[in-house]
């Protein structure tokens, strides 16, 4: 397990928004202690403003060992030319160490399909001819992917998928769509919290933005979800399937069953952490339990 194209990712990896709202130095901190903890990979979203390759870098820059996987960099960011420059002279100056993931994410577009436009972005990527040297080794790339067709897309030209917010059963079908040679990461929420009541309410508040997105609700209703289940605040069956907490033996016991579902990797996010601090000591708990 955690094989991407001949990387070990491990099992498990740190999955954050935290580092977006963090100064440069803490994050250097932050992301060499994890690797000293044995944790391997470490993924970072695109949203609130730090550029996706140029955060990755600094990443890369800091730790020896580490995995940095974008999860996701928005195609409507920067033109395919610069994403593929980019993510090249990444995969020169850190072998076998940056993973480019690439997703649709951002604001509905309306009149763009995401399965056309992440093809036509992936044939101007290829297309590119570039006087920078190639790298020694290869430059890796993932989709942002859930359904059927863009499950396919990146089984096809690329080296496999992520899945963001899915439950276990998504990651059974997107096994089955992938095959048994493409990579499957998935994130997943998790809070170290036992009491029900105040497991789900922190829970609601993290998923709200996406139970009011059209394009994951979207998501939900193909995960199987009723539309009585996804308006206020989700039903506790959905937020449980979407959000792991409990103790630490029950969160980890969850997340085997995406590994047991056909996850060769799941990227662990930690939720409930108030602005300004960190999650580290649940990151110390969780790599204790989980990491080898």
């Amino acid at each position: 397990m955690g094989s991407l194209d001949g990387l070990e990712l491990g099992t498990y990896g740190v999955w954050t928004f935290d580092f977006e709202g963090q100064p440069a130095a803490r994050m250097r901190d932050e992301i060499q202690e994890l690797e000293e903890r044995g944790w391997r990979t470490f993924w970072i979203p695109e949203l609130l403003g730090r550029e996706a390759l140029t955060h990755a870098g600094y990443l890369l820059s800091c730790t020896q060992r580490m995995h940095v996987v974008n999860g996701i960099a928005q195609i409507w960011s920067r033109d395919a030319r610069w994403t593929q420059g980019a993510a090249l002279l990444l995969a020169d100056a850190y072998p076998d160490r940056h993973v480019l993931g690439l997703g649709f994410g951002g604001l509905a577009r309306p009149g763009v399909k995401p399965l056309a436009a992440m093809a036509e972005y992936l044939d101007e990527m290829d297309a590119v001819d570039t006087p920078n040297p190639r790298p020694a080794g290869p430059m890796r790339r993932i989709l942002a992917a859930y359904g059927p067709k863009m499950l396919e897309l990146a089984r096809d030209r690329t080296a496999g998928a992520h899945a963001y917010h899915v439950n276990v059963a998504h990651t059974a079908q997107s096994r089955e769509i992938l095959g048994p040679d493409a990579f499957l990461g998935v994130e997943h929420p998790v809070l170290l919290e036992s009491d029900p009541a105040k497991a789900r309410a922190v829970a609601r508040e993290h998923l709200h933005p996406y139970l009011t997105s059209p394009y994951n609700i979207a998501k939900f209703r193909r995960l199987g979800y009723t539309e009585e289940e996804i308006v206020d605040g989700g039903s506790d069956r959905l937020v449980d399937d979407l959000v792991f907490w409990g103790d630490l033996d029950a969160v980890v016991d969850k997340l085997h069953g995406h590994v047991e579902a056909g996850a060769d990797h799941v990227g662990v996010q930690v939720i409930g952490i108030e602005p300004g601090r960190t999650a580290m000591p649940h990151w110390r708990l969780l790599g204790d339990a989980l990491l080898p």
